[in-house]
């Protein structure tokens, strides 16, 4: 296995296995304990990549590197009296996000022991094992927070859309609801066919991964301790 092949098709299927599960399990773990189960019901309330697996969603990620996965249902009618539609539709869309940046969290961990476990043995004999496998899981760490970032966004159908609905207010969600097919085609087609999102998506980007660093910044001495390296 070629590293280029590595590089190209590792992080697809980190996408595939990983980080789309969880991100589908946490919109349905979060609308079940807010009273639907509706998702439950369907076997959507799973870590088993295959329950989230959409077919062209699929194929779009392991050929082009862009897809998506089935969608998980959520019926905001069977919340429960103490959340409104809205605020449990917010609270259900911003689970699958904060699933990705806890993931990318504990990602951040491993990959500073694992980092410096081969610091401690690079001079010597450097394990290219461990080193392929710090790979790994740095795509998982970058992965994670660009989905998380991306579905922040505040159009249909990401996450960020439902979430901006819940502070916006009765009077400019029923502004936008007349235009938000436009919005959605303007920035999609931005983000697909020119580089003009890239540079600030980029940035907030590159903000939480200095976060993901800051976080774990307790880390870091045991790392040193451990190993006897100062890698960070």
């Amino acid at each position: 296995m070629s590293l280029d092949f590595l590089m190209t098709y590792a992080p697809r299927i980190i996408i595939l296995f990983i980080c789309q599960p969880v991100h589908e399990w946490a919109h349905a773990w979060s609308a079940y304990k807010l009273g639907d189960p509706t998702a439950a019901n369907l076997g959507r309330k799973t870590l088993n990549p295959i329950a989230h697996l959409d077919p062209i969603g699929t194929l779009g990620i392991l050929l082009c590197g862009m897809g998506w996965g089935k969608p998980v249902p959520v019926n905001p009618a069977r919340f429960d009296r103490k959340h409104n539609m809205r605020k449990g539709m917010a609270i259900t869309a911003a689970a699958g996000p904060i699933s990705n940046f806890v993931m990318a969290f504990i990602a951040t961990i491993i990959y500073k022991f694992l980092s410096g476990a081969y610091a401690a043995t690079a001079l010597t004999s450097p394990n290219q094992a461990l080193r392929g496998l710090i790979l790994i899981i740095y795509y998982v760490i970058v992965l994670n927070i660009g989905l998380g970032v991306f579905n922040l966004i505040p159009i249909q159908p990401l996450d960020g859309s439902k979430i901006f609905a819940y502070f916006a207010g009765d009077r400019i969600n029923a502004k936008l609801s007349n235009y938000q097919q436009y919005i959605t085609i303007i920035v999609m087609g931005l983000l697909v066919f020119t580089n003009i999102l890239d540079g600030p998506i980029s940035v907030v980007n590159t903000g939480f991964y200095k976060l993901m660093d800051l976080l774990t910044f307790w880390v870091d001495p045991i790392v040193r301790a451990v190993f006897s390296v100062n890698v960070f």
